[in-house]
C-alpha cells in the first residue's frame, strides 16, 4: 500500500494524483436518477463541509455522528470529519429508539446528520433528552431542520485551507477516528473506537485480494455504518474503483443490471434470496428446460475448489455455462467477477454452485472490533478452501485457545470500547489478543474453520455440547427453510424454530396442488408440516443423535430486523426470539 496513506483522509489526494478523471468515482440515486460525483467535486464538498464543521466549533475529538442509509453525502461526512481530527460516529437508520438515545449520549455527539424527514421524525422526540447535540443538518430538504447545503455556505464563508493543512498535519496514524457501536444481541450497544491505522492496516492486508481496478464499478448496499462495508468503500477508494449505492435491499436486482458491477460484497442473507429466486425459477420450467436447468444445478453442486475437477466434469461445467449459467451472470449484470460475503456463516453449497456458475464467492471473517477482516478465501492458486473463511490475512495472528476460542492479535484490533475500560479488559488479555468469542480451528492448509460461538454453545441436561450455529447452517440448505433457531439449553434433546420460505412454499403448494391460502392457516397444513418433517429428518441425518432436532414450530412471518428477531447486520436476537416465542418453545417441551 502506499506509504503516503497514513489517515483514511489521504484516500483522496492518492486517488485524485493517482487515477485518470472520470465523472463518477461515487454515485447514489435521487428521484429515479444517478448523481454522481467526480474525484474533485467530492475533494471540494469535503473541504467546505470541514470549514462549516470548524465555524460551527466542531474541533478534535468533538464527536459527529450519521444517520442514514447509503448515500454519497456520507462519504462527504465521514472524510470532512475525520481531516479535523473529529471522531466520526455512524448510526444505524434502523436502530430502536432507546439506542438511538443511548448512543447519542453516550458518545457525546455534537452535531448529527441525518437522511431526511422519515429519520427525523424517528429521532424529534428524543432531542430535548440530548442535551449536548447542538446542530442537525439533514441530507434531504426538511422543512424545520437545516438542510447540508446551509453548512457548506458556512464552510465557503469561512474557507481557511491554511488552518484546514494544519489540522491535516497534526492528525496522527494512532488518533481515534471512529466510534461504532455494536448492535448486540443484549444490552446497550457497545462503542468500538478504531483509530485511522487501525482501518488502514486492514485496507493494506485486503485490497490485493480484490480482482478489480480503476475501469470497474461496485455496487454497495451493506450499511456503511457497519465496518465491513464501510472498509470496502475505503478498498474501492484506494483502488480508484466507481462505487454506486442501491437505493434499497428491493433495487438491488434493478440496481445491477443498470451499472453492471465486477464486484458486490453482501452477506449471505442477500445471497441466499437471489439463489432462492433462481430455484424457484427453476421449478417453473416444464420438460427438458427444467431437466437441464437442475442437472446444470446439481453439475454446480459438485463444484470443487482450486481446479480439482475431472476433465469430464470440466466438459460437461462448460456446456452448463453455456446453457443455463449464462442466464445467472446476466441476472447480475454479466460483468461480475467476484462476490465477498462476510457477516455470518454461508451455506457450502451456495459457494460451490455461483462459483461453478463464473461467479466467485469469497468467503471471509472478522469483528467491528478487528476493523473488521481476520482471515479470506482469495482468488490465488490455493486460496480458496470451501467450509473455511480462508487463510488469516498477512499482519494478523491468530491463535485457538485451549477452548478453542478464536484468538487475534495485530494492528488491526481496536483501541477499546469507548468509556468501558473494564470491558475492554475482559476483551483483550494482559497479552494482546483479543477475544472473540468464536469457537473454531486452524486446517493444515493454513484456513481457518468457523464452528460455533462461545456464548451460543449450549449444552444439554445429558451432558453433551451443542453449536446451534452450525447445525442452523446446514439446515438453511432446505429450499423451504428461510431461518432457524435451535433450541435446547438444560433440556433433554434439541428442538427449533423455523420461518418458512413463504415464496418457495407457495410454489410446491401450486404443484402440490395445495390450495394456498394464508402464511398463517399453510403452516399448519398436515401436508405442509409433513414435508417440514421430512426435511429435518434429512437434514438431521448430517449430525450425532445428541445434535439433531427431534421437535420443531413454524411461525407464520420471516424475522426482520423491523420485527426484531435479527440485529441490523442480520444476526439472529436469540434472547429476544426466546421470549418472544416461549409459549411456542414451552409447548415444544412439554407436550
Amino acid at each position: 500500500m502506499d506509504a503516503t496513506i497514513t489517515r483514511i483522509f489521504d484516500l483522496l489526494p492518492h486517488y485524485q494524483e493517482k487515477y485518470i478523471p472520470k465523472p463518477d468515482a461515487i454515485a447514489g440515486k435521487e428521484n429515479g436518477e444517478w448523481v454522481k460525483y467526480s474525484i474533485d467535486q467530492m475533494r471540494t464538498i469535503v473541504d467546505e463541509i470541514s470549514y462549516g464543521l470548524l465555524a460551527l466549533g466542531v474541533g478534535k475529538h468533538d464527536k459527529v455522528a450519521t444517520i442514514s442509509p447509503n448515500v454519497p453525502e456520507w462519504n462527504f461526512i465521514d472524510m470532512a470529519v475525520l481531516q479535523i481530527g473529529a471522531i466520526h460516529v455512524p448510526v444505524y437508520p434502523t436502530i430502536s429508539e432507546s439506542d438511538y438515545k443511548y448512543i447519542l449520549n453516550h458518545s457525546e455527539v455534537k452535531v448529527a446528520f441525518i437522511l431526511g424527514a422519515d429519520l427525523y421524525r424517528k429521532i424529534k422526540h428524543i432531542l430535548p433528552e440530548v442535551p449536548q447535540l447542538q446542530n442537525i443538518y439533514t441530507f434531504r430538504p426538511v422543512e424545520e431542520v437545516n438542510h447540508l447545503s446551509k453548512l457548506i455556505e458556512i464552510g465557503k464563508a469561512n474557507a481557511n485551507p491554511e488552518k484546514l493543512k494544519e489540522i491535516k498535519d497534526s492528525i496522527a496514524p494512532y488518533d481515534t477516528a471512529t466510534i461504532i457501536y455494536t448492535s448486540g444481541t443484549t444490552g446497550n450497544p457497545k462503542g468500538v473506537m478504531l483509530s485511522h491505522h487501525n482501518l488502514l492496516s486492514n485496507v493494506s492486508a485486503v485490497y490485493r485480494f480484490f480482482p478489480i481496478d480503476q475501469t470497474n464499478k461496485a455496487l454497495s448496499y451493506l450499511p456503511l455504518c457497519h465496518v465491513y462495508e464501510r472498509t470496502n468503500i475505503y478498498i474501492y477508494l484506494y483502488l480508484g474503483v466507481s462505487v454506486y449505492y442501491a437505493e434499497n435491499m428491493a433495487t438491488i436486482a434493478d440496481n445491477i443490471r443498470e451499472i453492471s458491477p465486477e464486484i458486490l460484497t453482501t452477506v449471505p442473507r442477500l445471497l441466499e434470496k437471489v439463489y432462492d429466486k433462481i430455484m424457484a425459477k427453476g421449478m417453473k420450467l416444464k420438460g427438458l428446460q427444467k431437466q437441464i436447468f437442475f442437472w446444470a444445478h446439481d453439475l454446480g453442486l459438485n463444484y470443487k475448489e482450486n481446479g480439482k475437477n475431472s476433465l469430464f466434469y470440466k466438459i460437461q461445467l462448460h456446456i452448463a455455462n453455456k446453457l443455463v449459467f449464462s442466464k445467472w451472470r446476466e441476472a447480475l449484470g454479466g460483468k461480475m467477477r467476484v462476490i465477498v460475503s462476510g457477516g455470518a456463516a454461508i451455506q457450502p453449497r451456495l459457494i460451490k454452485v455461483f462459483t461453478a456458475a463464473k461467479i466467485p464467492v469469497l468467503e471471509g471473517y472478522g469483528l467491528t472490533e478487528t476493523s473488521p477482516v481476520i482471515a479470506v478465501n482469495t482468488l490465488e492458486t490455493g486460496g480458496t478452501m470451501f467450509g473455511t473463511v480462508g487463510a488469516v490475512i498477512d499482519n494478523v495472528e491468530v491463535l485457538i485457545s485451549p477452548e478453542g476460542e478464536i484468538l487475534v492479535k495485530g494492528p488491526n484490533v481496536m483501541q477499546g470500547y469507548f468509556k468501558d475500560p473494564e470491558l475492554t479488559n475482559t476483551a483483550i488479555d494482559e497479552q494482546g489478543w483479543f477475544h472473540t468469542g468464536d469457537v473454531g480451528l486452524i486446517e493444515s492448509s493454513g484456513h481457518l474453520r468457523i464452528t460455533g460461538r462461545i456464548k451460543e454453545i449450549f449444552k444439554t441436561s445429558m451432558g453433551k455440547y451443542v453449536s446451534p450455529a452450525l447445525i442452523e447452517n446446514k439446515f438453511k440448505e432446505s429450499p423451504f427453510i428461510d431461518s432457524i433457531m435451535v433450541i435446547g439449553e438444560n433440556q433433554k434433546f434439541a428442538t427449533a424454530l423455523i420461518v418458512p420460505n413463504f415464496d418457495y412454499l407457495r410454489t410446491w403448494c401450486v404443484i402440490k396442488e395445495i390450495n394456498y391460502t394464508s402464511d398463517s392457516e399453510m403452516i399448519m397444513n398436515k401436508e405442509v408440516r409433513t414435508r417440514f418433517r421430512k426435511e429435518i429428518e434429512h437434514y438431521n441425518s448430517f449430525f450425532g443423535d445428541y445434535e439433531q432436532i427431534k421437535k420443531f414450530d413454524l411461525t407464520d412471518h420471516e424475522w426482520t430486523v423491523q420485527s426484531g428477531e435479527l440485529t441490523a447486520n442480520l444476526k439472529l436476537k436469540r434472547s429476544f426470539i426466546t421470549s418472544k416465542y416461549d409459549a411456542n418453545i414451552n409447548q415444544l417441551y412439554n407436550n
